[in-house]
């Protein structure tokens, strides 16, 4: 068996997506990941992403586009107004750039 090593940085980013993909363990979710990598280099083929889609994700996916059919959500004009606004009032406050 081999060894990789991580600095304590990034090994703490391997946790938190490893918990956050529903991995028990960070070497569970490393192999995971590379053995996709590297089977779908090898392969030649488009990448399948189904690995990224645990039921984590799917349920606040779920979540989100109920929350969107519920009207809960903004359009993309609503979103640039508001931040011409906060444009508007950071410059009046702070001025110019």
């Amino acid at each position: 068996m081999h060894q990789v090593q991580f600095n304590d940085k990034l090994y703490k980013e391997a946790q938190r997506r490893a918990a956050e993909a529903g991995f028990p363990t960070v070497d569970e979710y490393i192999a995971d990941v590379v053995s996709h990598d590297l089977l779908e280099e090898a392969d030649g083929e488009t990448p399948n992403l189904d690995h990224f889609f645990t039921p984590e994700r799917l349920a606040h996916i779920d979540a989100a586009a109920a929350e969107i059919k519920a009207g809960n959500c903004f359009t993309a004009e609503q979103v640039r107004e508001h931040f011409k606004r906060k444009r508007a009032e950071w410059t009046q406050k702070n001025g110019p750039r």
